[in-house]
């Protein structure tokens, strides 16, 4: 009986484990499976001796850990491809919001949507997602802002998950804004969240963390901060869209409640960089709604660097503020828009984006013990992920170590 399912050989292994230099590169390496796990890596002329059902050569491809797109709002009706339009030809969001456009549309558009129109038109964008490589990916909820359509949005995420064979961890964020029938009464939707919705997703295991949108057109401390203690009372651990448009102390609100992670960023102070290395909190970068809204303020890199402030990089994949359905130009926009070096991007998106998920001790690295989430690329240097804007060097990605053969 063989001791290995399968191992593959003649690959440049990029384990992306911490504290490793240059990619925690293995040159001329190998890489054995069992079990739906990593069962050994190395060098190639250190291979023990042990049989393999199946061994594959990856003709001096490189491997790394699959890649995890840790925010994204993928499920959601409609578009706002229009509103994109009349943007550029000069008409503002105030405009388009009154004439009924703008986040309030797409929440139309969600709770007017059945599951499985909704569903259909997630499926599609994870499959793109899959086949640049994406083995994890978080799902939002937040486009339903009525205790219905909530559940709806995160029962399609479950959904995604199951048919997919992608690991899909759903968020709840019904305190996305404030919707229509709680109109200057934010307080009264935030208690139909803690009252009504919260014990509904617990008790139907729908949710994997509660997010929460701390902002002025949104929520504040106060009001986020009930909901997180309602979330964590409930054993469910909180995220934050943090500091996006101003400084709110969103990253400081997060580091206090011990969130798996802040993200944006762009107005973070440098008491909030200190709070969130404290708490162990990741910083979640999102390049794609930075761009689409043309922004100027970037999120501090370089204090978060020097702070030793874990940095993830994700999509924000939504139909109003980040249209992005790339992870691998995501990481392009990582480097060019934000100044993070490649390796920095490709941590962002494994090591790192594993760690905004609670995630990080089964994957987001090549190493023993964790899950066999394996991307192969057909490159001369991992660093091409980032340097590259479109292609896709792809060659096959393991989830589990079974081949999906996502196509092109």
């Amino acid at each position: 009986m063989a001791d290995w399912d399968l191992l593959l050989t003649d690959a440049h292994v990029a384990t992306m484990q911490a504290g490793e230099a240059d990619y925690g590169t293995i040159e001329n390496g190998a890489l054995a499976v069992a079990g739906g796990t990593i069962a050994w890596l190395g060098p190639a002329d250190q291979i023990p001796d042990s049989a393999a059902a199946e061994t594959r050569s990856v003709g001096g491809g490189w491997l790394t850990p699959a890649l995890i797109d840790c925010h994204s709002h993928l499920v959601f009706g409609g578009d706002r491809a229009a509103e994109f339009e009349q943007r550029l030809a000069g008409v503002s969001y105030q405009e388009i919001a009154a004439a009924g456009g703008g986040i309030l549309s797409t929440v139309n558009a969600t709770r007017d949507a059945d599951a499985d129109h909704l569903y259909d038109g997630a499926l599609h964008r994870l499959q793109i997602l899959a086949r640049e490589g994406v083995a994890t990916i978080e799902i939002k909820s937040g486009y339903g802002l009525d205790v219905a359509s909530e559940l709806k949005m995160l029962e399609v995420g479950r959904r995604l998950g199951d048919a997919s064979g992608l690991t899909v961890r759903t968020t709840l964020l019904a305190a996305h804004t404030v919707p229509p029938e709680f109109k200057n009464n934010a307080d009264a939707y935030i208690d139909l969240i803690c009252d009504e919705l919260l014990p509904q997703v617990v008790d139907r295991g729908l949710a994997d963390a509660v997010d929460a949108y701390c902002e002025s057109i949104a929520f504040d401390a106060v009001q986020v901060a009930k909901l997180f203690r309602q979330a964590q009372a409930l054993g469910l651990p909180v995220k934050l869209h943090a500091d996006q448009l101003s400084d709110g102390g969103g990253a400081e609100l997060a580091a206090h409640f011990n969130a798996l992670s802040a993200d944006h960023l762009e107005y973070t102070s440098e008491s909030g960089v200190r709070a969130m290395a404290e708490s162990g909190t990741v910083a979640v970068l999102l390049p794609g709604a930075y761009l689409t809204l043309n922004e100027t303020q970037k999120p501090p890199v370089k204090k978060l660097r020097n702070a030793g402030v874990p940095i993830a990089l994700a999509t924000d994949c939504n139909p109003g503020t980040s249209p992005l359905c790339s992870v691998q130009f995501a990481m392009g926009l990582g480097s060019r828009l934000f100044g993070l070096t490649p390796e920095e991007c490709l941590a962002g998106v494994t090591r790192d984006a594993a760690r905004a998920l609670g995630l990080g001790d089964n994957r987001g690295t090549l190493e023993a013990g964790k899950r066999a989430d394996i991307a192969i690329w057909d490159l001369d240097h991992p660093r091409e992920l980032s340097y590259w804007l479109g292609g896709n060097p792809l060659s096959d990605l393991l989830i589990a170590g079974q081949s999906v053969s996502p196509p092109h």
